[in-house]
């Protein structure tokens, strides 16, 4: 068998192995990168890149939804999803080769198989025995489907980008942003979509974001079942049932339907990788507690148990959000090979989105998670609730909310939160504002942009 030796050796060729990789070779590192399927991991293959080209398709449909309103008439619209997805995967390819030249660029030599460990800093792959000082695993996660009758009959998100055809009724489990997100692409495209969510929806999020964003789903059509259980599955002829519990009612039977998506969770890529030959521990608990499949553990700074084996990214079960790989593996490369040995991400105040219809844009704490760090009495919440200026015109109108959480006395700004229309877009500058410390008052300072949504931020009394 060969042999060959890195300074480094990172498992996945996901968003932050890529950038881990590409990071230390700039920095001097003879990298290598290990990846058996298509380079950009789930993001670019089927997470974040695939679902936002659904998005603006989504948005497509929403606009000839709105356009009589302002004077266009279009009485003979069709969607093919053939073309689109034709379109989207050609794209996606695209990607795949800016990546695998942007390793060769860097000089980071691309493996292409299957890792195996055979020792802390020993891997097979494929004929080829590879060994390195440091070895990152980046496997990311991959989505769950729930060990229940008929379960197999149900696709993932994965599968959601394998479909050539728009289902005439679907049924979504799950009460989280994929779920949120694909039923509104779904029901946006034409679908008859129905969501089944266990607890409630958007549980960790502002509890006016979740409760707006439930509002408005069902306002657009799309069936909401919450406190709702899936318990078997079956198919006849091509047909789908669920058999559900709603609460502590007698089970029910939701019939008819033609595409069932599972979007429960994701679980650690980690179970054919050999973790224990290395020595590396995995969370008892389970970041997954649905079988026990747990998460790779690690500290502050990305190290596992094991003497200079890392891991990084959703593999690790925090802030499973592309950005956060990204930036979490450029920080590990440069404290390993760029003399910067405190280099570490800071994960507090992470801005995120949910691309939902409408969107959402959330950065720092919640009000539930202030009041209970800070208390409800050293607070000051400020709301605004409009129609934004697009649907004036418009048959359907769609709401933004917006909230601002500041800790008294200077009223520094520790949750900012918005759902509507450009939420997407307007969250990266706020992000900025918040990481810098900013106050209401700083906001107040701040000369508003007329006429667009984003200025509530800035006059709210």
């Amino acid at each position: 068998a060969k042999r060959a030796a890195f300074d480094l050796l990172v498992i996945g060729g996901g968003s932050g192995g890529l950038a881990c990789a590409r990071k230390a070779a700039s920095l001097g590192a003879k990298a290598a990168l290990v990846e058996c399927n298509r380079l950009g991991g789930t993001c670019v293959n089927l997470g974040c890149i695939p679902k936002k080209i659904m998005y603006y398709a989504a948005k497509h449909a929403e606009c000839v939804e709105n356009q009589g309103g302002y004077g266009f008439s279009c009485s003979d619209v069709k969607f093919d999803l053939v073309t689109l997805k034709n379109s989207r995967d050609a794209y996606i390819r695209k990607l795949n080769d800016i990546y695998l030249r942007n390793l060769e660029k860097d000089g980071v030599e691309l493996i292409e198989g299957h890792a195996t460990f055979t020792g802390p800093h020993k891997v097979h792959v494929n004929d080829k025995h590879v060994t390195a000082e440091h070895i990152v695993i980046a496997t990311g996660a991959s989505p769950i489907v729930p060990n229940l009758p008929g379960a197999k009959y149900g696709i993932t998100s994965d599968g959601f980008f394998a479909l050539e055809h728009l289902p005439k009724k679907v049924a979504i489990v799950g009460g989280g942003y994929i779920a949120v997100e694909l039923a509104g692409i779904l029901n946006a495209l034409g679908s008859d979509v129905s969501l089944v969510v266990r607890h409630t929806l958007m549980k960790p999020f502002d509890e006016m974001l979740s409760k707006s964003l439930a509002e408005e789903m069902t306002h657009a059509g799309i069936k909401i079942h919450t406190s709702c259980q899936v318990k078997e599955v079956n198919k006849n002829e091509g047909v789908l049932s669920l058999h559900v519990q709603r609460g502590g009612c007698p089970d029910d039977v939701m019939e008819g339907m033609d595409v069932l998506l599972w979007a429960v969770g994701r679980r650690a890529n980690i179970g054919d990788i050999g973790l224990d030959k290395t020595g590396v521990k995995v969370d008892g608990h389970g970041f997954i507690k649905v079988d026990g499949h747990g998460f790779i553990k690690v500290d502050e700074y990305d190290n596992t148990e094991v003497h200079n084996v890392y891991a990084l990214g959703d593999v690790t079960g925090r802030k499973l959000l592309t950005p956060v790989a990204i930036a979490a593996g450029r920080k590990l490369a440069t404290r390993v090979f760029g003399n910067q040995p405190s280099a570490k991400l800071d994960y507090s105040n992470i801005p995120t989105v949910v691309f939902s219809h409408p969107p959402i844009g959330t950065v720092g704490m919640t009000q539930e998670e202030a009041e209970h760090k800070y208390g409800y009495n050293n607070l000051k919440i400020y709301r605004s609730d409009f129609t934004p200026l697009y649907h004036a015109v418009t048959s359907r109108k769609v709401k933004c909310h917006m909230k601002l959480i500041t800790l008294l006395p200077q009223e520094q700004v520790v949750g900012l939160h918005v759902i509507g229309d450009g939420a997407d877009e307007m969250l990266q500058g706020f992000g900025v504002a918040i990481k810098m410390g900013a106050t209401k008052a700083d906001f107040d300072n701040c000369v508003a942009i007329h006429p667009t949504s984003a200025e509530e931020f800035v006059t709210m009394k």
